[in-house]
């Protein structure tokens, strides 16, 4: 458990790089705790949070990084966008100059605990489904990191008994001390492999970092069929105790399949759904479900408020959404699937011929699993990026028809006239969405209001 730190920060130098919501939750708990706090950006900074600057009082600045008021911190709290290769951080590096993550400087001021989870995949489903289980139960808790108010600012302004978090690699990346007591791994695809070298084991470093300060008092839920976490942990071990969840084989502490119902056991005591209620269906969406599961009874919630939680939750936007049926055509939103994996679990999960718009900015992906998939239910693909190529080499041969679109309107009624009845046009697009939109909710909602304008 995180304790409240006691010492006094009073007139120490906390400068903030980033101006966005980590950036300003942090100044928000920085002044808080008596900090004196800069905040630079290399880029322009949002009117919403240059209000927040203002109304704290602090300096700030945008389109620069000032080296003299910058290099003089004695603790630099980094927002996850900044890569750490960037001049200004190798050289607080080089000076000894602590450069934390907003998830490190805010968890030593809360006494909650702590549910760290996170995965290349299907980490915001379970942040929320614990969430949402816990709210249900009637517990006190904040849901924060990737998802929500920035963790730091609702440490500043909120007394949760416990904060479920949602953490990126970059997060981790920036950790000295921080413990959850609770820590889930999703699963473990290459993704991001551009910030790490191209080395997926500097990727799987950056991950298991959720459990490096973790004791035997804490505990490690995480995926057995996942062969790159089981292959890790052979050589790493961890030291909280391990609850593994799996689809393929029994354990003995943690949870498994068993005749079509979930089933999670913790030192005898037993907790048992089918999955066939669960509101979300879907492999992946299973797995999801048993981790927030294994959760929920670890902090010993009713079970049959487990039950309800579960059949009611719904997810999450931009995640295998279901926009709307035109003319007996399904529309689904899954722009939140940014790498192959995620968009590997959607396509297995299509029932019907699917009219496929791929594309985006690649992060070094791979192909070649979902040729199976590709070959099997997809019927067209409709490619939306600046940069297409590596789409056309891949899949050229596996359909009929192979478009190149430029903007998110021209995707969406190429597939309208592609469609018959019975089809699925499936936004799911393996990259990420820097090229032609702002992120992968502005290329998800744009997929949604082009449907809707059909």
């Amino acid at each position: 458990m995180n304790t409240k730190t006691q010492n006094n920060n009073s007139g120490k130098r906390l400068v903030i790089l980033g101006g966005g919501e980590s950036g300003a939750g942090t100044a928000i708990l920085g002044v808080k705790e008596g900090f004196e706090v800069f905040v630079s950006d290399k880029g322009k900074i949002k009117e919403k949070y240059k209000s927040v600057f203002e109304e704290l009082k602090i300096d700030w600045e945008e389109e620069q990084h000032t080296e003299a008021k910058i290099l003089n911190a004695e603790v630099v709290m980094k927002s996850p966008g900044i890569p750490e290769t960037v001049s200004i951080v190798k050289q607080l590096v080089a000076k000894g100059i602590p450069v934390i993550s907003e998830i490190e400087f805010a968890a030593a001021f809360t006494s909650a605990k702590i549910i760290g989870i996170t995965g290349s995949n299907g980490k915001t489903t379970t942040t929320k489904f614990v969430h949402h289980i816990l709210k249900s139960a009637g517990i006190k808790a904040g849901m924060a990191g990737n998802v929500g108010d920035s963790f730091a600012k609702q440490v500043a302004e909120t007394t949760p008994d416990w904060f479920v978090l949602e953490l990126s690699s970059f997060q981790l990346d920036g950790i000295k001390d921080f413990r959850p007591d609770i820590s889930v791994l999703t699963n473990i695809t290459p993704d991001h492999l551009d910030r790490y070298e191209h080395k997926l084991e500097n990727y799987v470093f950056s991950k298991f970092r959720i459990a490096e300060n973790q004791t035997e008092k804490d505990f490690f839920i995480y995926d057995l069929d996942n062969e790159i976490i089981t292959r890790w942990l052979e050589k790493n071990p961890v030291k909280a105790q391990k609850l593994p969840f799996s689809l393929q084989q029994k354990v003995e502490n943690g949870s498994y399949i068993e005749n079509q119902n979930i089933i999670v056991n913790i030192k005898n005591n037993q907790f048992n759904m089918p999955t066939t209620k669960l509101g979300l269906q879907g492999k992946h969406n299973t797995k999801n479900a048993m981790a927030a599961a294994t959760v929920s009874q670890l902090l010993r919630i009713r079970k049959e408020t487990i039950r309800e939680s579960m059949e009611s939750f719904q997810g999450v936007e931009h995640r295998l959404e279901k926009v709307l049926k035109i003319n007996n055509v399904q529309y689904i939103n899954d722009s939140k699937a940014t790498n192959v994996n995620a968009t590997f679990y959607a396509l297995e999960s299509m029932e019907s011929e699917t009219i496929w718009i791929v594309g985006g900015v690649d992060k070094g992906n791979v192909y070649d699993d979902l040729l199976p998939l590709v070959n099997e239910k997809v019927k067209a693909i409709i490619c939306l990026g600046v940069d297409n190529q590596k789409l056309m080499q891949n899949f050229g041969n596996c359909v009929d028809t192979m478009v190149e679109t430029q903007s998110m309107k021209e995707a969406v009624r190429m597939a309208y006239s592609l469609a018959e009845k019975g089809n699925s046009v499936l936004l799911s697009p393996a990259c990420a969405s820097f090229d032609l939109f702002e992120n992968y909710e502005d290329r998800g909602r744009q997929f949604k209001e082009a449907v809707r304008n059909l």
